[in-house]
């Protein structure tokens, strides 16, 4: 994992004075070649030993690893490291700005992402989705968007899926969870209570739980049987929020084409039901 995706990952779980290292490293990712252990630490008003154990306490021997892996990934145009840009001239310069430093937010956000869901872990969802005798799906707000068609595409594989907006109407329906089924959670910060008390009550029904959150620490998340964690990062709040939504539709489109790839029979019945609703629109 990039040396600055594990330090915005693990931020929340810190302690104040780690918080703080963590915080000078992400945002000046580019300047701590500069800086040994004790110039970091006075900077800070920290102890040497303090930037010596957050190295290791995120699996680096020592600073001078942690400095290394952190310059690497600048030298790579990584995370964290700030594109230079040179002052518009014209507002043709502005829009081309504005479109190129779009474009690389959101490849970086997605590069991102792809290294926080391993193989392993993606594979045991789709087999989890695959093998449901039902798969529930259910978010709120933007969350539901995304989940609506979600739902949809799973239909188009052959899949019952059954889509809910409203976490009381799920409640409702988990007289019809069965041993086995699924349930797809999507909740970009996983902290709305009524959303853990239906995940929750779903396990009780002996089913399967898959939580779809940033990848933040989250009650959602703690307790699901398999996770999809989602990054984004970006000191605008409105760009931050493009790139979580970009990140997941990338994420959820990669979840779909390997559940057509691995089941001949799902993919089978993709084109059918393709098939039959083209002949509807030409009709």
């Amino acid at each position: 994992m990039p040396p600055l995706v594990k330090i915005r990952s693990e931020r929340d779980q810190m302690s104040a004075i780690e918080r703080r290292i963590a915080d000078f490293i992400l945002d000046n990712a580019h300047l701590l070649r500069d800086y040994s252990s004790q110039q970091l630490a006075s900077a800070l008003g920290v102890s040497q030993s303090s930037v010596v154990k957050f190295s290791q306490k995120l699996g680096f021997k020592g600073y001078p690893d942690l400095k290394y892996s952190v310059g690497t990934a600048v030298a790579r145009n990584g995370d964290g490291a700030p594109v230079p840009q040179q002052e518009p001239a014209a507002d043709a310069d502005v829009f081309t700005r504005l479109q190129d430093g779009l474009r690389r937010s959101k490849a970086a956000a997605e590069e991102e992402t792809r290294s926080l869901n391993p193989r392993a872990n993606i594979e045991a969802i789709v087999g989890l989705i695959d093998q449901a005798g039902k798969v529930f799906v259910c978010g709120l707000g933007d969350d539901g968007l995304f989940a609506r068609e979600f739902a949809m595409r799973l239909s188009l594989l052959g899949l019952l899926t059954v889509h809910h907006a409203d976490p009381i109407l799920m409640m409702a329906n988990l007289s019809a969870v069965r041993p086995g089924d699924t349930l797809v959670m999507f909740s970009e910060f996983g902290k709305l209570p009524q959303l853990s008390q239906v995940s929750r009550q779903f396990q009780a029904c002996e089913g399967k739980v898959i939580s779809i959150t940033r990848h933040t620490a989250n009650p959602l998340r703690a307790h699901a049987d398999a996770a999809l964690v989602i990054s984004a990062h970006d000191p605008a709040p409105h760009v931050e929020q493009l790139l979580y939504r970009s990140s997941l539709q990338s994420l959820l489109d990669f979840v779909f084409v390997l559940l057509c790839q691995s089941n001949p029979d799902r993919y089978r019945q993709l084109n059918i039901n393709l098939e039959r609703i083209q002949q509807m629109l030409d009709s």
